[in-house]
């Protein structure tokens, strides 16, 4: 049998694509993708990642969107001496929902579930917004945020 080197599905440089173009201020735009197609042919998953480190502006710069794909949505605090504690509150609109968010979470949200808008209410520390949505392998796929590429 053949050895397979994964060395290839080793997404070390991301691609900055979701929010090119677009002036927010407040998070990291545009925000960092380290898993599709692109990257790690094969994968069939996107990942994109983004740092918030103080109130964004516009807020909120994500409305109401839905994706063809499951979506699972992290907000992950900063803190390794308190790792729950996220360092903001946000509200976030799912399936007319409101939902705060205070802690570090995880949220799945099922396809054709419509989210947003998602407004931060505070941000004390910095945080990492991550989006993961398994089979959805590229930018035009995934959708992330309601991002719609040039």
């Amino acid at each position: 049998m053949a050895k397979t080197s994964y060395q290839k599905n080793l997404v070390e440089k991301p691609s900055y694509e979701v929010g090119d173009g677009q002036e927010i201020k407040g998070r990291q735009n545009p925000t960092m993708t380290f898993m599709s197609n692109d990257l790690a042919p094969g994968s069939n998953t996107y990942i994109e990642i983004g740092w918030i480190y103080e109130m964004p502006e516009p807020n909120p710069h994500i409305h109401a969107h839905s994706h063809n794909y499951d979506e699972i949505v992290l907000h992950i605090g900063a803190d390794p001496n308190n790792p729950e504690y996220l360092g903001g509150e946000i509200e976030f609109v799912v399936g007319g929902e409101k939902i705060v968010i205070d802690k570090t979470s995880a949220l799945f949200i099922p396809k054709g579930v419509e989210h947003g808008p998602l407004s931060w209410k505070s941000v004390e520390k910095p945080h990492i917004q991550m989006v993961v949505m398994p089979g959805a392998g590229t930018l035009k796929e995934s959708n992330p945020a309601g991002y719609v590429p040039d």
